[in-house]
C-alpha cells in the first residue's frame, strides 16, 4: 500500500490558475479571429435542386461570397469590425473580433450556377443550388 501525504495547494498554483497567468497559455481572441471558423450547415435535397443552410452570425449580405464550379460549392465570409466606440470612451474588455468563416463541399450532381440563388437573413444563408437539367438522350434518324 502507497501512502501519499496530502498538502494544501502552493500559493504559486493557485496564483497561475487564478491571476490570468493560465489566460497567456492559450490562444489569443486576435489568433482565434485570424483562423477561418468552418460553419454548420444543413443539405436537403429536390428532385430539382439542393437547398444548404448555413449560420453566419454577423455577416452582412456584401462580405459574402459562393462560387460554384461543377459540383463543388465554395463560401467564403467575413463579419465586420466591432470597433464602436464614442469619443471619450475607454474600451475595458473586448471579447467580440472580427471573424472570417470559409467552408467548401462537393454535391453527387453537376450545378447550374444561373439557376441557383443565395439569400442571407439574420445570420443565416440560405442556398438554393440547381442541379443541371441532364440532356434526354435522342435517337437520330439512318436514311
Amino acid at each position: 500500500m502507497f501512502i501519499v501525504p496530502m498538502t494544501r495547494t502552493p500559493d504559486w498554483v493557485r496564483s497561475f490558475l487564478f491571476d490570468g497567468s493560465f489566460d497567456r497559455l492559450l490562444p489569443s481572441a486576435s489568433t482565434q479571429a485570424s483562423l477561418p471558423r468552418s460553419p454548420a450547415l444543413d443539405v436537403a435535397e429536390s428532385d430539382q435542386a439542393y437547398t444548404v443552410t448555413l449560420d453566419l452570425p454577423g455577416v452582412a449580405k456584401g462580405d459574402v461570397k459562393v462560387s460554384i464550379e461543377g459540383r463543388r460549392v465554395q463560401i467564403q465570409a467575413q463579419s465586420g469590425k466591432t470597433d464602436e466606440r464614442k469619443e471619450g470612451d475607454r474600451v475595458l474588455v473586448r471579447e467580440r473580433a472580427e471573424s472570417s468563416y470559409a467552408r467548401s463541399f462537393v454535391l453527387p450532381v453537376e450545378l447550374d450556377q444561373d439557376r441557383s440563388t443565395a439569400k442571407l437573413d439574420n445570420g443565416v444563408l440560405t442556398l438554393e443550388l440547381a442541379k443541371r437539367r441532364s440532356v434526354s438522350a435522342t435517337q437520330i434518324a439512318i436514311n
